[in-house]
């Protein structure tokens, strides 16, 4: 925490924000099903004010859970359908000609949906690179640009992405880039039995589930300001650190890495892994980060940033297999 307040100050301000990540939490797993773990890391990425792209087959939820969050949160919430067809004005806005009573017509800015607090991109592998690419300032910048004026967004801002790992005819395949601008890549398990059971009682039950608003978009940037605060030591920056540098083959002793990966993490990684740190520290009432914070966090952090070769894909070596052989030689 900042050194300008008492130790009792600070103990107050992170009690305050952990029970409102505690309301949070209660409110969503009340109507979101099982997936206990994706809630977890959904809201550990929202505190840390990064994107999050979520991956699973179709019908798991995840457009129910980013809907969920929006209304828990009294978030200003947008959802854009990527498709083939979509264009970057479909998503930025535009100007448009306007007609008014009096016969005069002007060009006004008509903002499209990623002016909101919280966007879900839908199935964004869907859509052309061109309109991908259209979110790349919105999630590094927070503004976007139209002609020679640039436009901030509101905060919090975040962008909440999907897409469906089956059905690869008719998609494009995010670039690098873009994929480094997620601070999180989360797989969407498919639900247990008894998870499966439920879901088909309530589910289908005469009234929806349904939650109330328990924080407010001042709450939430105050709950991301205080994240910002909370302590990270040397031997934890230095394990972020460690872990992306293993991701490169050039850098790395892992035999796994040296063999399969053609590029590593980008710097991002370990920015995300401190961030993400703060955020899991903060959710658990700990001012200080831990180096099982960093641990359990590698996985979603770097499966999107190490790239890997054809040679993997042959010997059926996944991202998340390097990271945990990572891990492993690290020590941590």
């Amino acid at each position: 925490m900042t050194t300008d307040q008492t130790a009792e100050q600070a103990e107050a301000v992170l009690e305050n924000a952990k029970q409102g990540v505690d309301r949070l939490r209660a409110v969503l797993s009340s109507a979101y099903i099982g997936q206990e773990q994706l809630v977890e890391q959904v809201l550990t990425g929202l505190f840390a004010g990064g994107h999050l792209l979520l991956e699973g087959s179709p019908g798991l939820g995840k457009t129910f859970l980013v809907r969920l969050l929006a209304k828990g949160l009294s978030l200003d919430f947008s959802r854009i359908q990527f498709t083939p067809d979509l264009m970057p004005g479909d998503i930025t806005g535009g100007l448009c000609l306007l007609t008014a009573e009096s016969g005069q017509t002007t060009l006004e800015f008509q903002p499209g949906p990623i002016f909101a607090n919280l966007v879900l991109a839908d199935e964004i592998n869907r859509g052309t690179p061109k309109t991908q690419s259209a979110l790349l300032e919105a999630m590094q910048e927070q503004a976007v640009t139209l002609g020679n004026e640039r436009r901030k967004l509101d905060s919090p801002f975040a962008v909440i992405a999907t897409q469906n790992p089956i059905e690869m005819e008719g998609t494009y395949p995010l670039p690098e880039a873009q994929l480094d601008r997620f601070l999180f890549k989360l797989d969407v398990p498919f639900p247990s039995l008894e998870e499966l059971k439920r879901i088909g009682r309530e589910t289908t039950a005469r009234t929806s589930p349904d939650i109330e608003a328990v924080m407010g978009t001042a709450e939430l940037i105050e709950i991301q300001r205080v994240v910002r605060e909370l302590v990270v030591s040397d031997p934890v920056a230095d394990l972020a650190a460690r872990l992306t540098m293993q991701t490169h083959p050039e850098h790395s002793d892992v035999a796994l890495v040296q063999q399969y990966v053609r590029f590593g993490a980008s710097p991002r990684a370990t920015q995300a892994l401190l961030m993400a740190g703060r955020a899991r520290a903060l959710m658990a009432g700990r001012p200080w980060v831990s180096e099982e914070d960093i641990v359990a966090l590698a996985s979603p952090v770097l499966r999107h940033r190490v790239f890997l070769s054809f040679d993997a894909t042959l010997a059926r070596v996944t991202s998340d297999n390097l990271v945990a052989a990572i891990v492993e030689h690290v020590g941590a």
